[in-house]
């Protein structure tokens, strides 16, 4: 089963990803991850990567589909789960389209595409609510789970601080970039006729968990 996870900023999709790796037994792909751990082993992938990286620059797509078919095609004896959900790629059209193209290569089979739904009102608070400790890195929402001692983290005491890409102008620009880069991949999916299942996402995370396992019930075996 080969499913991609998609959703605003936000929506919680890091999360579920990793609820749905650990209890599914999926291998979980976020290129983000995938960079740093290339990096950080100095594969040739990953220095060429460490290229763009420290020049201040985006890693290309073509550099980033070569990660993805190392992970793709890595032996299943080497302990990864047989099964793949994207979390977070493809953000673009030709994202999309180069992973159709490796898919076909590889004779694999994309089996459903998961948009997890939350109106915007309610991202912006997720969002510009979060103050993350300065000294233990723990995350507060001003807006869902206030400290007890306003500014100051509950683990440790130390100081809460807001990221500058939690601010709410940063936010709603996320946003907009979503809508505008992102959000087309859902057509995309469905005239392809891939399955697109819509969840919503502003409820408890076990109920959103539990609304995707349902959803991925015709693929699961």
């Amino acid at each position: 089963m080969n499913v991609i996870l998609m959703g605003p900023p936000g929506a919680g999709k890091g999360t579920q990803g990793a609820l749905l790796a650990e209890r599914r037994a999926m291998t979980r792909i976020v290129t983000g991850d995938l960079l740093r751990e290339a990096v950080q082993r100095g594969t040739p992938l990953g220095q060429k990567a460490r290229a763009y990286m420290d020049a201040g620059e985006l890693v290309p797509d073509s550099l980033m589909l070569e990660l993805l078919r190392e992970v793709l095609t890595a032996p299943q004896d080497e302990g990864r789960p047989a099964d793949f959900l994207f979390d977070g790629f493809p953000r673009t059209l030709p994202q999309a389209q180069a992973l159709d193209a490796l898919f076909r290569e590889m004779g694999l089979t994309l089996d459903a595409v998961i948009v997890v739904d939350v109106p915007d009102d309610l991202l912006i608070r997720r969002l510009s609510g979060r103050r993350t400790c300065a000294s233990c890195g723990a995350v507060h929402n001003v807006y869902f789970q206030p400290p007890r001692v306003p500014g100051h983290c509950d683990s440790c005491g130390g100081p809460l601080v807001e990221r500058p890409d939690d601010a709410a102008p940063t936010v709603r620009r996320r946003l907009e970039v979503y809508r505008r880069d992102t959000e087309p991949l859902i057509q995309y999916y469905q005239r392809s006729g891939t399955p697109v299942r819509h969840l919503r996402g502003d409820r408890d995370v076990d109920q959103v968990y539990h609304a995707i396992t349902r959803a991925l019930e015709p693929w699961s075996t």
